[in-house]
């Protein structure tokens, strides 16, 4: 007897794949029984069905490591709870390295792993053979083996998912299409079928490669593309059954036993774009002609590994096309177009290993409004404008694929799709030697070469210190003892305006913004755990006004938490103005000086102090002048409306040039950014950290009766501790080279690891910053009196420890 399709529901989750089934079964564990999966064909016959289902679990995030580790944990469980067979085996998987630069990102990696709380042990050559006996190991410097990995049937796992489903009450339908959702003023409202209509708030987008096509017609945008994925698939020889997943990203290959053979595949450097005019009707359990020419490059590399595969039978080159996304992470949450739209898709070919994870939390985000820890590697939020372009999504896509196993590089830049957002000061800057950046497809510069003395212009990766090094301390020498200006138009900027603006950014913000116009308020953003969502500067510009400055990576993430938090029945309206201002941050002790030689504005001490906002005239423009620093040192951040801005620029630096006036990137920002302790948003603070363990509750208007988003959170750690805070960590050895996730160990116990890390110019020594753990709570005497060591590639350094900035601890030098 054929089910019949409810009228109404909780959540519609559509696609019928590993995504769609894990989501729809952790939300039925959540208790939502009335959720309805629909799959326009079958079950896995879009992408799952084909996929190679190795599951490794280390990445560079610790949440998203947590994520992939859940999926470990339930992929165990899965068989005995549903009877249903996964094909899970936890036969560990190998790591590979055949040259000394590879072999310090293994052992980096391997820190990490620790860090996270992983197992992974480093191998000699032979040690590794011993576990692989199949290849050859002459080239090798040595491996690594995490021993939790392993590798599952990715059918039988979604079909084991979506029957434990159907045990918690979710109603599942096959061959059921979705034709469009019903929405009115912005709220969904029901999801229409060829079998007909569902009522409901909340719908949750798995459909793989179609999400991109299907969101879009709602306004939703969800970058991704298909690319073309080959794998072989050999007779049996024999292989044990017990055989390690293998990686080999020297050679661009990955390996796993399959019924007494091996299926090899790899990610080669010129992929092909697949469904370039959309995908075809109809394609479902379809696999794309194998491409023998195309795929020969891997081959080779695999026989130089594996020479027995020479002599075997290969069953199949299957080739299907996967869904890869322009920087190699997949993508959940709630979409910031449209309330109560969420997605999960784009899982670059590592979908079998993300989706136990990646459906709990998913699930986790519908019923409760937030994902279970801060997932913004993955977060759908962190795209933007240029996402929206699908040749540019595709273009930085098909660079993402060619680098999945190329050297991860410190600080590496994506050279595709570039130059696309531009500031007006670009070309003069790349004349002046800049080395530019990219972010949210903004061109910056990171630091800048000296023409003069031959120094080029690019980046020249290594794990040691990089070529940039010494033309970094330049700028940053600069920042101390004169000035310099940093282009920093990316900024995300936002103008919030209303009769109602105070109150709504008063329960927004963590920090009193109930300040008189010309103030400037350094302020978090909240969420009820107390963690940090946003962190910003708010300039009052009027009593109905602000103007709300954010780092440039942030600009969907925070425009969209603000907006929706504004309370309903206030009247406030957010507006994105990125693109009508300049930012040119003119940093250093000579600032001011600079700036009097250039203004008749009055900007002496008294008249212009620290955390206050003025406009001023510069040659005939406009310039609003925020007094604030991200590097320790007197300046003035001069926020210029575009098209000022090249006068502006010009005028300064020839004004400024007898006070030492120069260029400098953002490579100096962060070095001394480090120096004074200031805090990075994604890496030392975010929503998983509160202002009370990151060091920042000066920031929060605890004194004042006001309530805002977050409060009684924040009243509780006060009154009862914390268990981590924030602290910096300045190793012996100053020739250490930290770059975040090193491990940190307090009096020989695992406490921590790097939230990020850098070197300081002025110290003249490695700077790192990092939370130290503790279950029975963290207080001042207890960061204070233990003994620290970091783990840095496998190797322990003695280090010192502060909870004060290192440099100008009182603010003098900003004050002055």
């Amino acid at each position: 007897m054929t089910k019949e399709l409810p009228k109404t529901a909780k959540a519609v989750v559509i696609g019928g794949g590993i995504i769609g089934c894990s989501t729809a079964y952790h939300l039925g564990k959540l208790g939502w029984t009335d959720t309805v999966l629909l799959e326009r064909k079958k079950l896995t016959s879009g992408t799952t069905f084909h996929a190679a289902g190795l599951v490794g679990q280390l990445r560079t995030s610790a949440n998203i490591t947590q994520l992939l580790g859940y999926s470990v944990d339930l992929y165990k469980r899965l068989e005995e709870e549903t009877g249903l067979g996964t094909g899970w085996k936890m036969n560990g998987g190998l790591r590979l390295a055949c040259n000394e630069e590879r072999w310090t990102e293994v052992r980096r990696q391997a820190t990490t792993a620790q860090s996270f709380g992983l197992e992974m042990q480093l191998l000699t050559p032979q040690e590794a053979f011993d576990l692989w006996p199949l290849m050859t190991v002459n080239d090798l410097v040595g491996a690594a083996f995490l021993p939790t990995d392993g590798q599952a049937n990715p059918s039988d796992i979604t079909q084991a998912l979506a029957k434990g489903a159907r045990m918690s009450g979710v109603s599942i339908f096959e061959d059921t299409e979705v034709l469009d959702l019903e929405i009115d003023k912005g709220k969904i409202r029901a999801v229409i079928t060829a079998q007909g209509r569902i009522e409901c708030e909340r719908v949750v987008v798995c459909a793989g490669q179609w999400t991109r096509a299907f969101a879009a017609r709602f306004g939703v945008n969800v970058p991704l593309v298909s690319v073309e994925h080959q794998y072989i698939i050999t007779e049996s020889f024999g292989v044990p059954s017990n055989l390690p997943t293998l990686r080999d990203p020297d050679r661009l290959t990955y390996y796993k036993e399959e019924v007494g053979g091996i299926v090899m595949g790899g990610y080669e450097p010129n992929p092909i774009p697949w469904a370039k005019s959309g995908i075809p009707e109809g394609f479902h359990y379809t696999l794309l002609d194998s491409n023998f020419d195309h795929f020969e490059q891997i081959m080779e590399q695999a026989l130089g590994r594996v020479p027995a595969l020479e002599n075997v039978g290969v069953k199949q080159l299957l080739n299907g096309p996967e869904s890869f996304t322009p920087d190699g992470n997949f993508i959940l949450g709630e979409a910031p177009e449209l309330k109560n739209f969420f997605v999960g898709a784009g899982f670059n070919a590592f979908g079998i290993a993300s989706a136990g994870g990646a459906g709990m939390a998913l699930a986790e985000w519908v019923t409760k409004g937030e994902p279970p820890y801060d997932l913004w590697p993955v977060d759908i939020r962190r795209f933007g404008r240029p996402h929206f372009d699908t040749d540019w999504v595709r273009t930085r896509t098909l660079e993402a694929y060619g680098k999945h196993y190329t050297m991860a590089w410190p600080f590496e830049e994506h050279s595709s799709g570039r130059p696309c957002r531009k500031s007006p000061l670009y070309d003069r800057l790349k004349a002046q030697g800049a080395c530019f950046g990219e972010k949210l497809g903004w061109e910056r510069p990171n630091w800048f070469a000296d023409l003069f003395a031959n120094e080029e212009p690019k980046d020249v990766y290594s794990y040691t210190r990089q070529n940039w090094f010494d033309a970094v301390g330049r700028e940053h020498k600069a920042v101390r003892e004169a000035a310099v200006i940093f282009d920093q138009t990316s900024f995300a900027k936002f103008a919030l305006k209303g009769r109602d603006a105070e109150a709504a950014l008063s329960w927004i913000a963590s920090n009193d913004v109930a300040r008189p116009v010309g103030s400037l308020i350094y302020t978090q953003m909240l969420n009820d755990k107390g963690g940090i969502e946003c962190d910003v500067t708010v300039a009052r510009i009027a009593e109905n006004e602000y103007y709300i400055v954010t780092g440039t990576g942030f600009a969907t993430h925070d425009f969209d938490w603000i907006a929706r938090n504004i309370p309903a029945a206030m009247h406030a309206e957010l507006v994105d103005v990125t693109s009508a201002y300049s930012v040119l941050s003119l940093m250093g002790p000579n600032s001011r000086v600079v700036l009097e030689k250039v203004t008749g504005s009055d900007v002496s001490n008294a008249a212009f102090p620290f955390g206050k906002v003025r406009t001023i005239g510069i040659a005939g423009c406009p310039v609003r002048a925020l007094r604030i620093t991200y590097v320790g040192e007197l300046g003035y951040e001069l926020h210029v409306p575009i098209e000022y801005a090249t006068t502006v620029y010009d005028v300064l630096m020839a004004s400024g040039g007898e006070l030492g006036l120069v260029n400098a990137g953002y490579r100096a920002i962060e070095s001394c950014r480090l120096e004074k302790g200031y805090r990075a948003w994604g890496s030392d603070i975010g929503p998983d950290h509160t202002p009370v363990e990151a060091g920042l509750g000066w920031a929060v208007k605890m004194r004042k009766n006001i309530p805002f988003r977050g409060r009684e959170a924040i009243e509780r750690q006060l009154a009862g501790g914390v268990k981590k805070r924030l602290a910096c960590f300045i190793p012996e050895d100053a020739d250490a080279v930290l770059l975040g996730r090193e491990t940190i160990y307090r009096d020989g116990k695992r406490v921590g690891w790097l939230s990020s890390g850098g070197f300081g110019y002025t110290l003249g020594k490695p700077i790192g910053y990092g939370y130290i753990r503790n279950p029975d709570g963290v207080t001042e005497d207890f960061v204070l009196s233990g003994t620290y060591e970091l783990d840095v590639a496998r190797e322990r350094i003695s280090c010192k420890v502060s909870l004060s900035p290192l440099y100008d601890p009182d603010m003098a030098r900003i004050k002055a």
